[in-house]
């Protein structure tokens, strides 16, 4: 089954000849590779471009790397960095384009998982010299994002992050009714190849083995890790809390108390960094809507794939209520959008009052769960799994309410109804028409 990945394809169409290297960027088996070598090579030969001036070269594959023996005979193609990490001889390759290109034609180069190719800054700086390039790389890592390496690009870059498929796409292609899909979606996820599996036992064993063989073992690798068993504990505890605020030093308290280690906050700060530079996870920040301002602590984190983070739970833990709130955080970043989560300051009435009859008045911080902006478009979106009674439509409500801006604020519901909006304006939309059609947020 082939998931068309319109989105995406159509991001890479826009950019296509804009003087801009397009920088890929995404998990492991999140479909990067598939997206540039298949879905937007085909895009291309149906624009009528010849199949001889779309290179593509993928740096993780030995059948590529051997093309390179015939040039610079003297070297190796495969050859250690200064961290000691087996790297892709930079030299060899930029003579192996030098053959395979010239300057009287236009060529796209489709470079994949370039983080593997040695001082692959400056080579891909020098391949933009040639006007008559256009090029396309893939990474899995977030070197992309650096502010040292937005300084080398010197604003030459443009990022397309892809995630595995969120539920629109994942519902694209099947067969079974919105329901089951649903129920099969928040247990295995988007995985592309997953998605394409028939037997629940088969995508399980797949999502363990990827949590454990290619992520962490490569975060470990990466990084020269000795704390080996803390960075696997750390990687449960981050899927045991998706959706809740995170505080660090919470963490260093569970691993002194329950596992009876010592390791300090900034050893666990660093390891989140290294599950968020791998796309294992996304960072959430807080944001104070009265105030206008950023909040450092607590944040919250959410999987890049529900179905990666349930296998590493051994899918213990499937929570409908929190995977709910991951999938519409994907949704929200696959539509474009920056997503932080809200606070509001509000002072409430209490029915206490002073020693001279007036009404004590309680300080307190409500949660918005989403904020979504692109440009100038900015919308509150609340996730709440069921909405039965009113107390509990204002539970979920009561956030929105204290917002005096004339942004669209949802909240996001199971409930089964057409969409509708409250007497103070606020959209209650059904999960399902809400993932799946856009026009909720226009």
């Amino acid at each position: 089954m082939e998931y068309k990945r319109t989105k995406y394809v159509n991001r890479l169409i826009d950019r296509k000849n804009n003087g801009l290297i397009k920088v890929i960027t995404g998990a492991k088996r999140s479909g990067k590779s598939y997206l540039l070598n298949e879905l937007f090579y085909s895009s291309l030969i149906a624009q009528g471009i010849s199949k001889k001036n779309i290179i593509r070269f993928s740096f993780d594959s030995d059948e590529d790397i051997d093309l390179l023996d015939e040039y610079l005979k003297d070297t190796p193609s495969k050859i250690k960095s200064t961290n000691n990490e087996i790297e892709v001889n930079s030299k060899k390759f930029r003579a192996y384009i030098k053959d395979k290109t010239n300057e009287n034609e236009d060529f796209y180069l489709f470079l994949d998982e370039i983080q593997l190719l040695e001082n692959f800054i400056g080579t891909l700086n020098g391949l933009l010299k040639h006007k008559n390039f256009d090029i396309y790389v893939t990474g899995s890592n977030s070197r992309f994002l650096s502010s040292d390496i937005a300084t080398e690009f010197k604003g030459r870059g443009t990022i397309i992050h892809v995630l595995p498929l969120v539920f629109s796409e994942y519902v694209e292609n099947t067969q079974q009714d919105i329901t089951k899909a649903w129920k099969d979606y928040i247990v295995t996820g988007g995985i592309p190849l997953v998605a394409n599996m028939q037997k629940d036992e088969e995508k399980n064993n797949y999502l363990k083995l990827l949590a454990e063989e290619t992520y962490l073992k490569d975060i470990i690798q990466r990084h020269n890790l000795k704390k080996k068993n803390e960075i696997g504990d750390t990687f449960n505890i981050l899927a045991s809390t998706i959706g809740a605020p995170l505080n660090i030093r919470r963490i260093t308290n569970t691993f002194k108390s329950v596992m009876n280690k010592d390791i300090s906050e900034l050893t666990i700060s660093n390891f989140i960094d290294y599950f968020e530079d791998a796309f294992v996870i996304s960072k959430a920040q807080k944001y104070n809507i009265k105030g206008r301002k950023y909040i450092g602590s607590p944040f919250k984190l959410y999987f890049e794939d529900v179905g990666v983070r349930n296998a590493r739970l051994n899918f213990r833990q499937i929570e409908e209520t929190h995977l709910m709130e991951n999938i519409i955080y994907n949704e929200l970043r696959y539509r474009g959008f920056n997503v932080d989560v809200g606070e509001v300051n509000v002072s409430e009435k209490t029915e206490r009052t002073d020693v001279n009859g007036k009404n004590i008045y309680e300080q307190k911080k409500l949660e918005v769960d989403f904020i979504a902006t692109k440009g100038n478009e900015k919308y509150y979106i609340q996730s709440a799994l069921s909405m039965s009674d009113p107390e509990k439509q204002l539970q979920e409500k009561r956030s929105l309410y204290y917002i005096d801006d004339s942004f669209k604020k949802i909240v996001v519901s199971r409930t089964g109804l057409k969409p509708a909006f409250d007497d103070k304006g606020i959209l209650v939309v059904d999960l399902f028409d809400f993932l799946l059609d856009e026009k909720y947020m226009t």
